[in-house]
């Protein structure tokens, strides 16, 4: 299908809801931008919610890590979204370098991410799908949060949410749970994932499903108690009788080797059970991981 006012170039995705094309204006054809082009059903409800979350928080958003969102086109059976064109996302970054980021790179993206992350939260946005296929990252280095698809506005007070949210391997453990009454810390623990991926090249708990990807959590992290987890028997899903086995924690040093001591007390104070505990993204950027960054 047609975009009015712009040529594709080639298709470079296809998402549960849409085709992503890199395209130009046609009066410009040095000018590169993505378009996400979604086909309308006219028997439903129209525009997918998800659509039209993306389009009114991005609309709110401006910042150098999140990705712009240049105009909305519309017309009775589609609706292209056009955003700025960045060459690759972070997953794709981590394959074309064989799975080994320099420790510098690393650091440089996290230090991105938690800048894209911290202004969102003050802006009262979670992201809710944080992983390494929705960050973009452009030929000069740069990382750029996208696809806020499930991303929301979240008010005080703390508003039920759905707790359908976060891909799998950085869902957090609350989140599988059932904790529908989460803030920021959501996004936070889904950092600390990918913080953790960025330097081994792998994810660091790729479930399978719900219970599988608890127990990968519990064995890098040791089996939740009340004392480490206190609102853990006061989530929806908790099951005293489930019986999960006694795992006592991993040194984290053994299981991202190439990590140094400050990264692997930021990484921990990212991965906390309780979801109060977890650093925030603005406490996060003033680590001493980040010393020299400011």
């Amino acid at each position: 299908m047609g975009i009015p006012g712009y040529t594709r170039v080639e298709r470079v995705g296809q998402g549960t809801y849409a085709v992503v094309w890199k395209a130009h204006p046609k009066h410009d054809p040095s000018f590169c931008c993505a378009i996400k082009c979604l086909s309308l059903n006219r028997e439903t409800d129209g525009i997918p919610a998800t659509a039209m979350r993306e389009i009114s928080i991005l609309r709110d958003l401006s910042h150098p890590n999140i990705v712009v969102l240049h105009e909305v086109v519309s017309d009775e059976d589609k609706l292209a979204l056009v955003f700025e064109f960045v060459e690759h996302d972070l997953r794709k970054v981590l394959d074309l370098r064989n799975k080994r980021l320099p420790l510098n790179e690393v650091k440089s993206f996290m230090y991105q991410l938690l800048k894209g992350v911290a202004y969102c939260h003050k802006m009262k946005v979670l992201h809710r799908d944080l992983k390494p296929q929705n960050l973009l990252i452009s030929a000069n280095g740069v990382l750029k949060l996208a696809d806020f698809g499930l991303a929301r506005s979240c008010g005080i007070p703390l508003p039920t949410y759905t707790n359908e949210v976060v891909t799998l391997w950085y869902r957090p453990p609350d989140i599988i749970l059932g904790n529908t009454s989460y803030n920021a810390s959501i996004d936070m623990w889904s950092c600390g994932a990918i913080f953790a991926e960025m330097v081994t090249g792998e994810a660091l708990f790729p479930g399978k499903n719900e219970p599988d990807e608890l127990l990968r959590i519990f064995k890098v992290l040791g089996t939740p108690t009340e004392a480490t987890w206190p609102s853990m028997t006061s989530m929806p899903k908790y099951n005293k009788k489930a019986g999960w086995p006694s795992m006592p924690p991993q040194k984290l040093k053994n299981v991202v080797p190439r990590l140094d001591q400050l990264g692997l007390d930021l990484l921990a104070a990212m991965l906390q059970f309780e979801p109060k505990d977890r650093m925030s993204a603005e406490e996060a950027l003033q680590h001493p991981y980040f010393s020299g960054m400011h």
